[in-house]
């Protein structure tokens, strides 16, 4: 009998214990664990210790994100990332998930009422902290910065990894894809490593957008492709930096080794050609048929990937023997597999953009 009532009792004590555990009903949710990241702008910003949803905004954002293959996470996207567009590949890999996300923005400009609609629990924005800070007390959202990156090898690169593998948990992606960028990078540099400027080969690249399609004036110093491989970039001449409008009289007088052209500029490059097809046919490197693509990596920004793989084809053409083992169809679909998760020159190439030899005018 003493037995019977001993049982009783525990389980009595087991229902009770149950019942204190169980929240009332109309009771708040238990509160989500949180965590604090340290921003690019160095702002302190607390977010949840699992993030679970995300909302990209402003240039690059939702790039890296897709490198990071946190796509999955993103909530809603800008107008412009809602058509799959082949110039901006981390778009045209996740084209079937972010066409069916709703529209939270325009090319930099915030629709905060969508977001706040979405609830998401961080927003991702290359913005500076002023703007952050605006930004999270119109959404009551938290916001992290990124920075703005318009060079291949710019070291906020590895920054921005590191950031987005603490805000998603990602720390062995942000790791795996630091470690083979920076692989690359010194594989790049160390093939032209040792040769003499003299020795090496002037080259120029026209047809370069940049707030918008240039023709053969359309050029770059520290042109990310040629800067990897230490190849000697007329425009670095100049004393200018980043994109510009060069003078094509005096990029004649150079008369450069051998000429790129970005695919981008190639319509207006042929309007001019059939203005004055004497002027092209003055290059040597037109002469020699040493003409060669670079498919566009500029678009919102540069497209790193791709100007990866533009830098091992540069390589290619202008260093062969240091470049002899490299195949850059090859190695530009292992680079889109690493950062974009499918090998996708097979599409550029559908889409007209490829490596390969051009006939000014064609």
């Amino acid at each position: 009998m003493k037995r019977i009532i001993l049982i009783g009792a525990l389980v009595c004590l087991a229902l009770a214990s149950c019942s204190r555990t169980k929240p009332e009903p109309g009771s708040a949710a238990p509160e989500r664990a949180q965590k604090t990241v340290t921003d690019i702008a160095g702002r302190q910003v607390t977010i949840p210790a699992e993030v679970k949803s995300i909302i990209c905004v402003n240039v690059g954002a939702l790039r890296f994100t897709s490198y990071m293959g946190a796509a999955d996470l993103v909530a809603g996207v800008e107008q412009n990332e809602s058509k799959p567009n082949i110039q901006k590949l981390f778009n045209y890999v996740n084209r079937d998930v972010f066409s069916r996300l709703p529209v939270t923005g325009d090319n930099g400009t915030v629709f905060e009422e969508e977001i706040i609609k979405l609830a998401p629990d961080v927003i991702l924005a290359a913005v500076d902290g002023e703007a952050a800070d605006k930004l999270s007390e119109k959404t009551g959202i938290p916001v992290v910065t990124i920075p703005l990156i318009d060079h291949v090898f710019d070291g906020k690169i590895y920054d921005t990894l590191r950031l987005m593998g603490e805000v998603y948990n990602r720390q062995a992606r942000a790791a795996e894809l630091a470690a083979y960028l920076r692989g690359l990078e010194a594989d790049l540099k160390q093939r032209s490593a040792g040769i003499a400027e003299a020795d090496k080969p002037s080259v120029y690249v026209g047809g370069v957008s940049f707030r918008g399609a240039h023709g053969f004036e359309g050029t770059e110093a520290r042109y990310s492709p040629f800067y990897a491989i230490g190849a000697d970039n007329v425009a670095d001449r100049t004393g200018q930096s980043g994109a510009f409008n060069i003078d094509v009289e005096e990029v004649l007088k150079w008369d450069p080794d051998i000429i790129f052209l970005d695919f981008n500029g190639m319509a207006l490059i042929r309007e001019d050609y059939e203005r004055r097809p004497e002027f092209y046919k003055s290059f040597s490197a037109v002469k020699n048929r040493r003409v060669y693509s670079q498919i566009s990596f500029r678009f919102n920004a540069v497209n790193a990937e791709i100007a990866l793989a533009d830098a091992y084809y540069a390589g290619k053409i202008i260093f062969p023997e240091r470049f002899a083992d490299i195949d850059p169809v090859r190695k530009a679909d292992e680079i889109f597999e690493m950062m974009l998760g499918a090998p996708c020159y097979s599409d550029l190439k559908e889409a007209g953009y490829e490596f390969r030899e051009i006939t000014i005018g064609e």
